[in-house]
């Protein structure tokens, strides 16, 4: 469902307000949001695309290589 956000002036900066939308994904003060640039347009998500994909490169080291990390947890 698409819902219209107003853009509204805070201080010198332009901004919105996402006070129930962050409570609907679990977030609280502090949290940070990533902005993800998509062919769609932007998306919010408390996910660090960056992390993810290191995380997936890691993991798919770790299936290549299980000697070695066998080796290195020793």
């Amino acid at each position: 469902m698409a819902e219209p956000i107003k853009i509204r002036k805070i201080g010198n900066s332009l901004g919105v307000t996402l006070s129930e939308h962050v409570k609907a994904m679990g977030l609280k003060e502090g949290d940070s949001l990533y902005v993800v640039k998509t062919r769609e347009g932007i998306e919010l998500t408390p996910f660090d695309p960056d992390f993810a994909e290191a995380l997936d490169a890691a993991g798919d080291f770790m299936r290549r290589y299980p000697s070695a990390m066998k080796k290195l947890a020793e």
